[in-house]
């Protein structure tokens, strides 16, 4: 009897806590949209489809292992909890996210919410598209419309207990997803780096519990599929010129001659490779500046 009282005791204390971290979310989420004003905004589709390369969103929701349709769900994801299934982003209406208003996309992006209200997780970048300008927003939803829709939706995640709670998403987002984050975004570098292209979602640090406790980019040990992730701070590419990391950044090729592979052989094919040379210097000179070293979330 004493265990089952005990037992009872730390469910409720459990059920206050999450209920109090999803009062304060909810909070922040509310000062957060209140920045980032979309309704009168109008989307452009041409600019909408170079935010969605500039943003990786084909890199990772198309399974380009299995030869998928595009944005049609993306190959299996393995971390330290479990295996996560990028979902189908195409305009289907049911497997898809063609029925979302602009506001289910604006609570997606920059909330890490879903239409009905449920945590995403933060295998999905929110974490940096929070910094994401309204503009950018609104086009990519309206060339995401665009996208041929697809029936088939993606597995569901596979993931370890109590990971599979999706309610325990509201103390991890207390913890670390910082809503404040508001990047300038007339510095380019800095916006492409620590924003919309995420590149600190893999080459930045993480804790136990997946928190990012340090953006300076230092590298991860435990990256996707278990392998590690190199630092790419201004110390790591100390060896680096601004023009190697551009030739790398829309060839995949090291300045020794090697290639990048895995899933970053994924993000130069169908990202970096595809942005204007313009934004490839502008992400290789943020990341040899003073302003890339030493960020901290």
């Amino acid at each position: 009897m004493n265990y089952l009282k005990i037992s009872v005791g730390i469910l409720l204390l459990a059920g206050i806590a999450l209920a109090s971290a999803n009062v304060h979310l909810q909070r922040r989420e509310s000062a957060r949209l209140l920045r980032g004003n979309v309704s009168d905004l109008i989307g452009d589709v041409s600019r909408g489809a170079y935010v969605a390369i500039v943003s990786g969103c084909y890199a990772c929701h198309t399974d380009t292992v299995n030869d998928g349709a595009p944005l049609a769900g993306g190959s299996a994801l393995t971390t330290p909890f479990g295996t996560f299934y990028p979902p189908n982003i195409t305009s289907h209406k049911i497997a898809g996210i063609g029925s979302w208003s602009l506001e289910n996309f604006q609570h997606a992006m920059l909330l890490g919410r879903s239409p009905s209200g449920q945590h995403y997780y933060p295998a999905f970048p929110y974490t940096s598209y929070t910094t994401m300008q309204p503009q950018d927003l609104v086009d990519l939803k309206v060339w995401l419309d665009t996208v041929k829709p697809v029936a088939q939706p993606a597995p569901a995640h596979k993931l370890v207990w109590p990971v599979s709670i999706r309610s325990v998403l509201s103390g991890w987002k207390l913890l670390y997803f910082d809503t404040e984050r508001n990047i300038n975004s007339s510095n380019r570098g800095d916006y492409l780096v620590n924003g919309i292209a995420h590149c600190a979602e893999c080459h930045a640090s993480r804790n136990l519990l997946g928190g990012q406790t340090d953006l300076s980019l230092t590298g991860n040990r435990h990256g996707p599929e278990g392998k590690s992730v190199p630092g790419i701070s201004q110390t790591d590419l100390s060896d680096w010129s601004t023009g190697d990391i551009e030739f790398f950044l829309e060839l995949g090729m090291l300045p020794d001659g090697d290639f990048t592979g895995g899933h970053m052989a994924n993000v130069v094919e169908y990202s970096t490779r595809l942005m204007s040379i313009d934004d490839r210097t502008s992400i290789a000179r943020h990341l040899l500046s003073n302003r890339n070293s030493g960020a901290t979330q």
